[in-house]
């Protein structure tokens, strides 16, 4: 092959080396940034792991007003890293959506570029077919030059079109990675969102904790009062609900709802039981009015995400607002198309709203303990759909809440379906 050949095959090497290397600097780069704060996110969850710990802990001591400013003080603290982690989260999503896009937009670049290049020296191989063979060997000194020339020409055509082969196949799996920028882009709305809400239960928790403060003038025995009268209205609001479910009937068809078996997926990440459905300790200690527990509870310290089982329509998303002794406080209820109705109560924040389709998994709310509840929980329940009932009940200090009610015989054991 002629000497100006070889050159230009050595410049678009060099053009080609030169830009992966720029390239490969800048991705480095970021994705040691990426590195950097996945290992941050890391020490956050365990953090928030021990924070969790600690809550757990006081939880199981004696109810006392100082113990449960201790509860409030940790769990600001357990906030304050967990918004922390989903920021730094949107830091990192943002780093992947850069790195990615960077990708794109580099191979687009530097395929752009190597086609001219190639389209330059085709056009000049062209030319140099243009020539007769008789032409070509008037030009040279032998016939055996000649074709050299063109074996040569004809080798450098088939490395130009496999190396534009490969640069392509290159850029279509890129291009599969404007779907992957795409998934980050809506994880990084829901980091966004993800957020707002736990902003929302920092200031919650520290509403309550002044609230708390407010009320017992920091006494015990203004404590013990405010749980004496809790309990009471807890008592009298579950003889009203089952003087009501009492009254309502439903024939059970089996063959309407799903058999026992994995359809439903647990409501939370790290799944700890602390009271089972039916005739539970509690129950029988004379809670419920004798026809035992009618969900699972679940331990949550305050803001744990709360995720829909299955996917299906929010057909309730009710804000007790300032309810405490009374009720489920906040809670979501989801109707699926298998018939049956999942409950989530006592949250400390609705992430969802009526009317919403949910997927399995998508994040619905945050435990809480509103209403009544002895601690941060998460209630489960679980119905069958044409049962369920709305109802409402107007608490001791005057509130009314609203609640979900249905006949004892529509009430299912979440454990049967998980």
């Amino acid at each position: 092959m002629p000497y100006k050949y070889y050159k230009k095959v050595i410049i678009f090497l060099v053009f080609l080396l030169t830009f992966t290397i720029v390239s490969a600097q800048s991705v480095d780069q970021i994705k040691q940034n990426i590195d950097s704060h996945s290992e941050k996110i890391k020490q956050l969850e365990e953090e928030i792991k021990v924070y969790e710990k600690q809550i757990e802990t006081i939880g199981g001591e004696a109810k006392t007003l100082q113990n449960a400013i201790k509860v409030l003080d940790i769990n600001q603290k357990k906030l304050g890293a967990e918004i922390k982690k989903t920021e730094t989260n949107i830091q990192k999503t943002n780093l992947i959506i850069k790195n990615l896009s960077g990708e794109i937009g580099d191979l687009e670049e530097k395929i752009a570029s190597n086609v001219e290049a190639i389209s330059k020296i085709l056009n000049d191989i062209n030319q140099k077919d243009d020539q007769s063979l008789i032409e070509s060997f008037l030009t040279n000194k032998s016939l055996a030059d000649v074709f050299d020339e063109y074996e040569s020409i004809s080798q450098f055509q088939q490395k130009v079109r496999a190396k534009s082969k490969e640069l392509e196949i290159y850029k279509n799996e890129l291009f599969d990675k404007k779907t992957d920028t795409e998934t980050e882009k809506k994880k990084l709305v829901s980091l966004k969102t993800e957020l707002s809400d736990q902003n929302k239960i920092l200031n919650l928790n520290k509403k309550e904790k002044n609230s708390l403060l407010t009320t017992t003038k920091n006494k015990e025995t203004e404590y013990k009062k405010i749980l004496a009268e809790r309990q009471a209205e807890k008592e009298r609001f579950e003889r009203e609900l089952f003087q009501f479910e009492s009254q309502l009937k439903f024939i059970l068809d089996p063959n309407q709802i799903p058999k026992s078996g994995k359809i439903f997926g647990t409501p939370l990440d790290d799944v700890s039981i602390t009271q089972r459905f039916g005739d539970t300790d509690f129950a029988r200690s004379g809670a419920y009015n004798g026809k035992g527990h009618n969900g699972l509870d679940f331990r949550a310290s305050v803001g744990t995400p709360i995720k829909s089982s299955l996917s299906g329509e929010v057909v309730s998303a009710i804000d007790n607002e300032n309810v405490y002794g009374c009720g489920y406080g906040r809670w979501v209820m989801i109707r699926h198309d298998n018939g049956l109705n999942t409950l989530y109560a006592h949250l400390s924040v609705i992430s969802v709203s009526k009317g919403q389709l949910v997927q399995t998994g998508q994040i619905i709310g945050y435990s809480g303990q509103t209403g009544y509840a002895t601690g941060p929980h998460l209630h489960f329940g679980l119905f069958v759909s044409e049962a369920v009932k709305i109802t409402t009940f107007r608490c001791k200090n005057g509130k009314t809440v609203t609640t979900p009610a249905a006949a004892f015989n529509a009430y299912l054991d979440p454990m049967l379906y998980f």
